[in-house]
């Protein structure tokens, strides 16, 4: 289903996703960690730049994420980039799974955040940029930038 609900504390966000592709909906997700892994996640420990979401016999995955071994754990910390199973109901793994199976569709994590104790990933549908689309969005952003600096120059707002 469509995320609706107050995020809490933002972690992590995936920048290259939003210029990589164009965002159509996102769904709110669990993740299963293992015991450090959470309190690295809570030190900001995790990158998602090159991360991606897999439908794999039923489960969802997150594939690719790191997320650092914790500094004062025990001898064993899990293996930072292992495929870490996403929580989702099956009305949306299936709904998902159709959407993903047309042409140009996958699956990005695009944010990392607390709900209350409750880390949970914002995974979005989205569909590819082609070279024209990403440079037409950083003209559009170059003109915006453009556009404040000078409304923010005469005073007007």
């Amino acid at each position: 289903m469509k995320n609706d609900a107050a995020q809490g504390k933002v972690i992590a966000t995936n920048k290259k996703a939003y210029h990589d592709y164009f965002i159509e909906d996102t769904y709110e997700a669990g993740i299963v960690l293992e015991g450090s892994e959470v309190k690295s996640v809570r030190q900001g420990a995790i990158n998602l730049k090159d991360s991606f979401v897999i439908i794999k016999n039923g489960r969802v995955l997150l594939v690719n994420t790191h997320i650092s071994p914790y500094s004062k754990g025990s001898y064993y910390n899990p293996e930072p980039r292992r495929n870490r199973a996403l929580l989702l109901n099956k009305y949306e793994i299936n709904r998902l799974r159709g959407k993903i199976e047309q042409k140009g569709y996958t699956l990005v994590p695009v944010k990392v955040y607390f709900k209350g104790s409750l880390v949970k990933v914002e995974i979005a549908l989205a569909k590819g940029k082609e070279l024209h689309d990403k440079r037409r969005a950083l003209a559009e952003k170059e003109n915006k930038r453009n556009l404040d600096r000078v409304m923010k120059e005469y005073g007007v707002r």
